[in-house]
């Protein structure tokens, strides 16, 4: 896999979400998730305010396939959602690791989190 796939500054899950190490953490979903589920036209996102667990369900990923189900990565508070990409969900699939974020969150605890090598393993296993 390439880096531009995992970019090895960020942590993922075996679920398929990114975070980075910022503070606020930002979260969103792996290119690897995009593809699979193919054009993405509506994002289900937790409400700012929105108290979430890591490994619990926080919204959904519609595409034109299916729907997917989002996991938070860590335990906290969400402080931001991403209006744009709410607007224009098609630029998680276009830009899955910059433009597309999901949504922040001030970290009070991490979930399972996995390196690069570690998700890019996952996927082919």
């Amino acid at each position: 896999m390439t880096e531009a796939q995992f970019p090895a500054h960020l942590q993922y899950t075996a679920e398929h979400e990114w975070i980075d190490g910022s503070s606020p953490a930002v979260v969103g979903i792996t290119a690897t998730a995009a593809e699979a589920l193919g054009d993405i036209v509506y994002l289900e996102l937790p409400e700012v305010g929105t108290e979430v667990t890591a490994g619990s369900v926080v919204g959904e990923v519609e595409s034109t396939k299916s729907v997917s189900e989002l996991f938070s990565p860590v335990t906290g508070t969400v402080v931001e959602v991403n209006q744009a990409a709410i607007d224009d969900p098609a630029v998680v699939n276009s830009d899955p690791y910059t433009d597309g974020w999901l949504f922040k969150v001030d970290v009070a605890d991490t979930g399972d989190l996995l390196s690069a090598e570690e998700y890019a393993a996952h996927v082919a296993s």
